[in-house]
């Protein structure tokens, strides 16, 4: 699940990607999607609870104090009325179980409570409010996250992993990330599904999604980026591609995306619909 384009951070605590104060703002109405994502992902508001559900879902909708999102392939609307701030992080695939003491397999395509989850941060919300600072907030959640990792971080053989995962981001072809793992391919397929919940395929699916959302985001905040030299540095075979998967992944083009959050974004030959 992402937030809004302009509020990404990096992190320094193991498996944690993003760690990000973020304000969804009066404009937005406290609306925000989120997209699929190849991360499992917390977002804690400031005072209120927050509204989620999966776009397309019928009865998904609920209200939970702080959101944890497993790996997905569909696009969520987040609702925050009143204050629209809070905390966002997103932890790597290892990182669900090295820090939540739970793989992320069982948090695929799904929203949980944060105190469901992980029941000994259950009380993190409230505290994050007290504070009165960012570097405070942060500090808080860093804390726990450590405490987190001291508690669960050896229940996971995560150099093995980590090498699983990056061969499936290495190569658009599943055949030949199990090559190079020198296992097979029902092997491999065993172990993704185990460790995060989706297949192989939907993971590389998702990460070369990310890596075409990123390379859009940067290329827009330079003044804008050309669809064409995008899509074929994410893994896409052309534009015409990007354009394809992201309409069946977000049920938007990336044009139209990149539009809602206030970017802008040229085609091949001008700003395409």
């Amino acid at each position: 699940m992402s937030a809004p384009a302009d509020q990404l951070t990096t992190a320094p605590v193991p498996f944690v990607t993003t760690l990000s104060a973020y304000d969804l703002g009066q404009g937005s109405g406290g609306v925000h999607r989120g997209l699929p994502s190849s991360t499992v992902s917390i977002t804690i508001p400031e005072d209120d609870p927050l509204e989620i559900a999966w776009i397309g879902r019928p009865g998904s909708r609920r209200r939970l104090r702080a959101v944890v999102a497993g790996l997905h392939l569909s696009v969520a609307e987040l609702r925050q009325q009143g204050c629209t701030r809070g905390v966002w992080l997103r932890l790597s695939p290892l990182g669900a179980r090295a820090l939540l003491g739970v793989p992320a397999s069982e948090l695929a395509g799904q929203i949980a409570d944060l105190a469901d989850v992980a029941p000994q941060m259950a009380d993190l919300p409230e505290r994050l409010t007290a504070c009165r600072s960012w570097p405070q907030r942060r500090a808080l959640v860093e804390r726990r996250l450590l405490a987190g990792l001291a508690r669960h971080g050896d229940r996971a053989d995560h150099g093995g992993l980590r090498a699983t995962l990056a061969a499936l981001s290495g190569t658009g072809r599943v055949q030949d990330a199990a090559r190079s793992l020198g296992c097979s391919r029902r092997h491999l397929s065993s172990v993704v599904r185990t460790e995060l919940g989706v297949t192989p395929k939907e993971y590389q699916r998702l990460v070369r999604f990310e890596n075409a959302r990123g390379r859009l985001v940067a290329g827009a905040r330079a003044g804008g980026a050309g669809l064409a030299a995008v899509a074929v540095a994410a893994g896409f075979a052309d534009q015409a591609h990007l354009t394809r998967e992201w309409r069946a992944m977000t049920g938007d083009t990336p044009t139209g995306w990149l539009r809602a959050e206030g970017l802008a974004v040229r085609g091949s030959s001008g700003l395409q619909p």
